[in-house]
């Protein structure tokens, strides 16, 4: 087992800088996402430690040894693409055993790991078939087993779940956490889909432009993200985003958007108070606007008058899209709420679980 280091690690293409100045220490035996959107550098992170791309600065570690130099081989690291890439003409077994035959592997040892691979996997009994006879899940359950046969320091899993419709990526998404509980091994997951890291991840690496935006633990992303772009990536359906200004009146702060005005709670007053006067970006999950017949108890509630555009019901949950004047509303809110297109209604943003940001470095105020 291993923990993984980059060292102010940066790769450039040319004049394009995909991964810059990356610092970032994974612990032995975590479970870590990159997560971000197309081209925004994570892919190529993982391809620079397995060693498929060359570092142009820095330095990555697989435990205590640099391996800057080292071959792709050599690495200890054991991956799986998005493409399940499996040999046709080969059989589960001879996919899975491929690898160790290429390392000269004892014939004895071989058995024992596929064995144990596909026994961990649940494809004891495809060991005799070809991946055309084969469903999606059934091949990408192989390609895992590919790596996991070789036994190795580090997994890297590069969007292994694309190519799968939507149920069976939520299927998959609990066996590899189930494979990595039980394997105990240190994980690295590339992929664009925020709930596949939410649900997964031990902790998150959120990346933009090449650039590492927030690390930390999921839930900490979700309530505390450090900027606009960690808030509206995380969580879906995105954060709401509204300019404003922070006003004081009569002794209360508030926040001003122009066709709506909610007061700040007086815990966050000491926080906010250095931008009174000030423009600022209010942030609010719609997951925390409610139907005012249905607010939770002890929050502070604030009222907002609004217009029903759209209402999807999704049987648990129905999500309407509102407009405040010219300011745009998405909220969650209780399947028994029974508001229609067109509708003149009011709305209860949860103002304890607010955000405010700085519209010029967009970084969140704390």
């Amino acid at each position: 087992m291993a923990s993984v280091t980059y060292d102010h690690v940066t790769k450039q293409f040319g004049n394009v800088t995909a991964v810059n100045d990356l610092n970032l220490s994974i612990d032995d035996k975590e479970f870590l996402v990159f997560v971000g959107p197309s081209g925004c550098g994570k892919t190529t992170a993982l391809r620079l430690l397995a060693g498929l791309e060359e570092i142009t600065s820095g330095t990555i570690k697989i435990g205590d040894r640099v391996v800057n130099d080292v071959p792709p081989k050599d690495r200890d690291i054991a991956m799986v693409f998005q493409s399940y890439a499996l040999y046709p003409h080969m059989t589960v077994y001879d996919n899975l055993a491929f690898g160790l035959k290429l390392r000269k592997t004892p014939k004895d040892e071989i058995k024992r790991r596929v064995n144990e691979a596909a026994e961990i996997l649940g494809i004891g009994e495809l060991l005799t078939r070809k991946p055309r006879q084969l469903s999606g899940g059934q091949r990408q359950r192989v390609a895992v087993g590919r790596a996991i046969v070789r036994e190795p320091k580090v997994f890297l899993f590069d969007e292994p779940l694309s190519n799968l419709d939507a149920k069976l990526r939520i299927a998959m998404r609990a066996e590899i956490t189930k494979l990595h509980h039980r394997l105990g091994t240190t994980f690295i997951y590339v992929t664009h889909d925020q709930m596949e890291a939410m649900t997964m991840a031990s902790r998150i690496a959120v990346i933009n432009k090449g650039l590492l935006q927030q690390l930390d633990t999921p839930q900490v992303l979700y309530d505390r993200p450090d900027n606009m772009f960690v808030a509206g990536f995380i969580g879906a359906p995105a954060m709401n985003f509204f300019k404003a200004k922070l006003q004081k009146q009569d002794g209360k702060l508030l926040v001003d958007a122009g066709t709506f005005v909610v007061p700040v709670p007086d815990d966050r007053v000491k926080a906010y108070s250095g931008f009174v006067g000030k423009d600022v970006v209010f942030g609010i999950r719609p997951e925390d606007i409610y139907n005012p017949a249905f607010v939770p108890p002890g929050i502070h509630a604030a009222p907002v008058e609004a217009k029903v555009e759209v209402t999807e019901l999704m049987g648990n949950e129905i999500f309407l899209y509102l407009a405040s004047g010219k300011n745009q509303i998405v909220a969650r809110v209780d399947p028994r709420t029974n508001f229609r297109i067109d509708d003149k209604v009011q709305v209860s943003f949860n103002m304890d679980k607010c955000h405010l940001f700085d519209p010029e470095t967009e970084k969140a105020i704390r």
